[in-house]
Formats: C-alpha cells, structure tokens, sequence
C-alpha cells in the first residue's frame, strides 16, 4: 500500500528523511499521520521514527542547516525544525519496566520492537517518504475494519500505562465503527483494571477527557465507559443519559461538537477537581450547569452570557429534560446578545445615588430584558420616577 499527499510530499517532510538516510539511517513517518492518511483524516503533526540515537539526529540536523531542539532527548525524541515546520524525531525503543504511568525505555534498532511498545494497531503503522506502508503489527485490518485493537495483550499494555484505559474509549470514538462497537477484548480488560485510573494524574486524566468529549460523536463511548466501571473512576456521579440526546440535537441544529457543552451534561461530583480543570473552563462549566438548571429565557440568556453560551444552554436543558429546543430559541440569544441597556447611572443621578441607585438601574433593566428589549430609553425613565 503506498500513501499520497502534501504532507509526505512536502519539501520540509522529504529534506528530514533524506537527511537521516544520506547517513545510512531509516527514517519511518509513524503513528497519526499514518493512520490519518489511511482512514482521509487530516494529518496536522508528523512523527518520524529512525534508528539513529538521539545525538545522531541533533548532529545531523545541525550539520544540515535544520534546526534541533531536546525536547525529550532522554527518552530518544528531537524536534527537528526545517524552514519553520516541526517534526518530532524519535530513536526507535522498547520498553523495560514500566509502572502504570511512566516506561523506562532503550534505544532498539528495529521497527517491530519499536512497533510492540505502542498502544493499538492503528497507531504502529509506518511509511517511507515514497509513501511505502510498513505493517509490522497486522494493523492494516483494522484500519480498514475502523476497529481499535490494542498490540497483543490488552491487558499487559494498559498496566503499562493505565492512561491508555481512557484512550481506548477516545480513539474509538474519533477513529472506530460505530456500528461495530468496541474490540470485546480490549473492553474486558479496561473493566477488569478501571481501579489503576485512579493512579493518574488529574491532568492526564482531564487532558484525555477533554479530547474524548471533542469527538463528533463520544456518547456511545462513554456509555462503554459507564457499563465497564470506568466512568466512576474518571467523573464519580456522573450521568452520560443526556449526552446522546445532546449530540442529536447538536447535529440537528448544526452545533459544532464542544467539549465543555458535553461535560455540563454529565453532571459529576466536582468535575473541577477530578478532572484539574483550568480556571477558565472551570467559570464556564459552572455558567452551564447553573444556567441549565436555571429558568432566564433565550433572550436573557444571550444578554447575559452572549449568543453562543446562550445556544449552548438552550440545547443542554432541551437535553436534559427530554424536550424539543423551543421554536426561534437561537434568533431569541442572538437578539439579547445583540441588546444595548439604554439606560445609564447617569440618567437617574442626581435624584439617585449609592444603593438605591443601584437598586433601581437593576428593576430597570429586568423590566427592559421581560419587555424583549422593546422598552425604549423614555419608557424606562418614566418608571424611575
């Protein structure tokens, strides 16, 4: 099987190879951008993988003109800049020892020991810069069956990075059938040691979740996740009943997929801290919940919140509470977000000043937001005095 394409063709992507190959290294593209290419995905970072020891590669960039940056270099990875454009450079290795979240790791010098140390199948895949594909791991059939399937035994690779319990239900939900459902094999032993996710670091955990949430469609994923115990690691209490009526709706209205939106769905305890969520989508996830659960109309919502947080309400509540998205509900968010208060402090002083003040630009403006901001200036006055 040969792979086309600008990013194997392009000037940058050929100069790296050619130059890891002129002295008499493989350079292999590796991982996503192979499988990208071979399921029509969009290939955005591209992996190299070559036998070449770490000092090699910087050696022979530098010598090249390119330029080498450490990135990992203790664990055999360079990032090689050519003309602006980033590659990261891997030695080929294997693992040693591992303890559930990290591997110690030595340089190998052939693609199959290389290959048996990753995840799934679709991810050991290779190809030379002509486009050559290397199977060394039979991962060809499920790619083109779109089945994740972990290298030989599913559960000697998840206890070598119990992460890899959460990127199994992730790269199913970006990369699998979902008519097929998920790879039993791999799904029994994500069940039979969920315990080891509560090892990980909160910040892996919500990393992955966050990319998982992202998926066009992850409900059928998450429900996998609740029916093997692995839910209740990640999120306790949470509740994925709404997510799969949120993804229809989101489709239905042409809501692009947000992870945040999903996650307000699922409800948990405390997702802010079981998945280190940052500040910023902390503030956000709680204007969701609590608005969701809340009763401002579409138009106040929008005033509030803007016209798209506004949308997001409408479709969780229509989710959670198993109702259709009321009728001119996203025109009603654009219309608030759009709204200008046309009173000021300014207009009630001096009559009015400290709390009172205050009070009253308040009743004001709620009376302006249930009019559908059709009270003009003059009208709101005339009920200041």
């Amino acid at each position: 099987m040969m792979l086309t394409g600008d990013w194997i063709d392009a000037r940058e992507t050929q100069d790296v190879c050619r130059m890891l190959e002129a002295a008499g290294h493989r350079a292999l593209m590796v991982g996503g951008c192979v499988r990208n290419a071979l399921l029509g995905v969009a290939v955005n970072d591209i992996d190299i993988s070559t036998d070449a020891r770490p000092e090699v590669v910087v050696a022979l960039a530098e010598a090249a003109g390119m330029k080498a940056v450490p990135t990992g270099i203790e664990h055999g990875t360079v990032t090689v800049v050519c003309r602006g454009v980033p590659f990261e450079v891997t030695t080929f290795r294997k693992d040693v020892e591992t303890d559930g979240r990290r591997a110690v790791v030595v340089f190998a010098d052939d693609v199959e020991s290389d290959a048996r140390r990753r995840d799934f199948t679709v991810n050991a895949l290779y190809a030379t810069r002509k486009g050559a594909v290397i199977d060394p791991l039979d991962g060809l059939p499920d790619i083109e069956a779109r089945r994740i399937r972990f290298i030989d035994d599913a559960e000697t690779r998840i206890r070598e990075d119990y992460l890899r319990i959460l990127r199994f239900f992730r790269f199913h939900a970006a990369y699998g059938d979902p008519a097929e459902g998920l790879d039993p094999d791999g799904l029994a032993a994500c069940a039979a040691l969920a315990d080891g996710i509560d090892g990980l670091s909160k910040e892996r955990i919500g990393a992955e979740m966050g990319k998982l949430l992202a998926a066009q469609d992850p409900a059928p994923s998450v429900a996998a996740m609740r029916q093997a115990g692995v839910l209740a690691h990640v999120l306790p209490g949470a509740d994925d009943r709404a997510l799969a009526p949120l993804v229809h709706l989101e489709e239905k209205h042409e809501v692009s997929a947000e992870a945040a939106r999903r996650l307000a769905a699922l409800g948990g305890e405390n997702p802010v801290e079981a998945l280190r969520l940052s500040r910023k989508d902390a503030r956000r996830l709680e204007v969701l919940r609590d608005e969701a659960a809340g009763t401002q109309t579409p138009e106040a919502l929008g005033y509030f919140h803007g016209a798209q947080t506004a949308r997001d309400i409408v479709l969780l509540r229509a989710a959670l509470f198993e109702m259709p998205v009321p009728r001119d509900a996203f025109a009603a968010a654009d219309l608030g977000a759009n709204a200008v208060f046309p009173v000021s402090a300014q207009d009630l002083m001096p009559t009015l000043e400290g709390p009172a003040l205050g009070k009253a630009l308040k009743t004001l403006e709620d009376a302006w937001i249930a009019s559908g901001f059709t009270l003009d200036r003059q009208a709101l006055l005339s009920l200041a005095t």
